[in-house]
């Protein structure tokens, strides 16, 4: 079974926890061992696992994005999201995570975030569980 799960972002830029979401597929697919894989099939979004005790965390990502990777430079792609594009590519579109004992095993303080790069948009995320 595939979880098929909606994300609304607000802002262009933008990384959203997204770990009570994976967990409430967890528990709804009733997996206690094996692996997550959480896929998101966008071209200027993705998805990656990063710390998610300290807010400025995901504030430092997205301004270090920024900084690498601009908006002003002369780039060919006419939609003018070719940071997006750019920025989803470094990420990458997937996480697998082990699920043990029916819990994700996450890192104490990490958590899994979709990464919005070319918002505010409603986006698709999509959840497998494999036991």
């Amino acid at each position: 079974m595939i979880f098929n799960e909606s994300v609304k972002s607000t802002r262009k830029e933008e990384m959203i926890n997204i770990t009570p979401l994976v967990e409430k597929a967890l528990h709804k697919s009733g997996i206690h061992s094996g692996i997550s894989v959480v896929y998101v099939p966008h071209t200027t979004a993705g998805v990656t696992i990063n710390e998610n005790a300290d807010p400025d965390v995901p504030r430092d990502i997205l301004m270090g994005f920024r900084h690498a990777i601009p908006s002003s430079l002369p780039y060919a792609h006419a939609e003018g999201n070719s940071d997006a594009h750019l920025k989803a590519a470094i990420t990458g579109s997937s996480v697998t995570i082990i699920v043990e004992e029916g819990r994700l095993q996450l890192g104490t303080w990490q958590g899994i975030f979709f990464c919005e790069f070319d918002g505010p948009r409603e986006r698709r995320i999509y959840i497998k569980f494999l036991s």
